[in-house]
């Protein structure tokens, strides 16, 4: 799918692999949407690509948002939440929120702005997942099991989608304030976090390519793989070097 010229809505613009995305996009010619909490972060991104803020909570009006974007050619589904440490320390409000941000909210705006691409007949839906939906992470349950929601909704809406495309990216450790966010920062010396930047053009590539599935970098398709293949091997591999 072309991008130049088409109406582009990032959620979770206002920085890290979003704004990134706002940028590539831009260079690629797009009218961008843009959608985030952080009003000033958010506002000078927008200007920065010739965007429109829309600025919002999607955990608690995901669909007075949708409305406010209007219609749109393609949905970046990137904004997300991340939460570290046993899970029967987590607190019922975060879970809550991990799930509400990182997975109901991008299944709603995608039933609200879905029908727009489908009836224009072209459209294109791109979902910022994680490895940990595709293996599992230590301590990440949650967060793990909302970005394999994500994962298995793109495959669901492969299935009875023709004329709009679903992309799902996968990255591993990005080099953002996610983890500082998260109450954990990354504190281990590989793998070695990536540049938002580098999922940026992954994101753009597969709407330009059509590619169903991304990793960032790419050798974490093979972990992925191996887990499908052989899951006795995958977790003791796992549980030998974390």
């Amino acid at each position: 799918m072309r991008l130049s010229g088409a109406r582009v809505l990032v959620t979770g613009a206002s920085s890290g692999i979003g704004a990134a995305t706002a940028r590539e996009m831009a260079e690629a010619g797009a009218r961008l949407v843009l959608m985030g909490r952080d009003r000033r972060r958010l506002e000078s991104v927008a200007a920065e690509t010739g965007g429109r803020a829309v600025v919002g909570d999607l955990a608690t009006d995901a669909a007075g948002l949708a409305s406010q974007a209007g219609p749109v050619d393609v949905l970046v589904s990137n904004a997300g939440a991340g939460w570290a440490g046993p899970l029967a320390r987590m607190p019922g409000e975060a879970v809550e929120r991990l799930t509400t941000v990182n997975l109901t909210a991008p299944i709603l705006l995608t039933r609200l702005l879905l029908p727009g691409m489908v009836e224009r007949g072209r459209g294109h839906v791109v979902f910022v997942a994680s490895i940990a939906g595709a293996v599992g992470v230590r301590e990440e349950a949650v967060y793990s099991a909302t970005k394999a929601g994500l994962i298995v909704f793109a495959e669901g809406l492969r299935h009875e989608l023709r004329d709009v495309g679903v992309s799902v990216v996968l990255p591993g450790v990005v080099d953002t304030p996610f983890f500082d966010r998260r109450g954990m920062p990354y504190a281990r010396r590989w793998p070695r976090p990536v540049p938002p930047e580098r999922v940026a053009r992954a994101v753009v590539s597969a709407i330009e390519h059509g590619r169903a599935e991304t990793y960032v970098p790419g050798w974490l398709r093979v972990p992925s793989r191996v887990r499908g293949a052989a899951p006795g091997l995958f977790r003791l591999l796992a549980a030998r070097f974390g």
